[in-house]
């Protein structure tokens, strides 16, 4: 697990070792809609927590449909329920968490001004503005973009992420810096070059990127490699830098 902290902010990333799900979800998926037995996602998003100093019911996760809407979260979810949505965000001393397995997640704070906001950003939803939605969903909470740190996690890299060229075209015509090309010499899309974009646009310039592509590592989960697989978690939230 990746962990991270800026200024109180925290930025936190599983990999997929260290949990109790057997294959093909093994061993930490903490993804509770891929077909997994509902009690391993249960035991490894707490032990998630417990490593991340983190009370498992403080963490807020989402029910994610690739869209562009944002929750405001004022307090501890209930068990099983999830707003559907792709981005959430608060002003409250909760952990906020994405799911992921090659889409990219993207975690924002504003240390100053109390709010944290997650978003995932696959290629659906960074087309659609998930990324500039959240940003201004926070700065509604009192944030000043001037003032988010932002982390973007483990993705599909650009180098990897192979799409017909119509839809890289139709992807780059709403983000231009999402165009791309295989290692290979096909059309792409680099969804965390996108995203990095989308942040500079709405005026967060401090933005640590994650070197991990999901489809190269054999440490991180990729539905483009394996389909039938579990699901990585990035969590945001405030604290002591210890």
């Amino acid at each position: 697990m990746d962990h991270a902290v800026r200024d109180g902010a925290h930025f936190a990333f599983t990999d997929r070792w260290g949990g109790v799900s057997t294959s093909p979800y093994g061993e930490l998926n903490l993804g509770g809609a891929v077909g997994d037995d509902p009690e391993a996602v249960r035991e490894n998003r707490a032990i998630a927590a417990r490593e991340l100093g983190l009370d498992p019911a403080d963490v807020v996760w989402m029910n994610q449909v690739h869209g562009a809407d944002v929750a405001v979260v004022t307090e501890r979810q209930p068990l099983g329920e999830a707003p559907t949505v792709d981005a959430v965000v608060t002003g409250r001393p909760l952990a906020l968490a994405v799911l992921t397995a090659d889409c990219t997640p993207v975690l924002l704070a504003d240390p100053v001004a109390g709010v944290v906001g997650a978003a995932h950003a696959g290629r659906p939803g960074l087309a659609a503005g998930v990324v500039p939605a959240v940003v201004r969903a926070m700065a509604e909470l009192g944030a000043e973009p001037g003032r988010i740190v932002a982390a973007t996690g483990p993705a599909v890299c650009g180098r990897c992420y192979e799409v017909p060229a119509g839809l890289r075209a139709e992807v780059a015509s709403a983000v231009p810096a999402a165009f791309a090309e295989t290692s290979w010499g096909t059309p792409a899309l680099d969804v965390p070059e996108g995203v990095a974009a989308q942040l500079a646009a709405a005026g967060v310039t401090e933005v640590m990127r994650s070197p991990v592509c999901t489809l190269e590592s054999a440490d991180h989960y990729s539905y483009r490699r394996e389909q039938r697989t579990g699901r990585l978690a990035s969590y945001v939230w405030l604290g002591s830098d210890h």
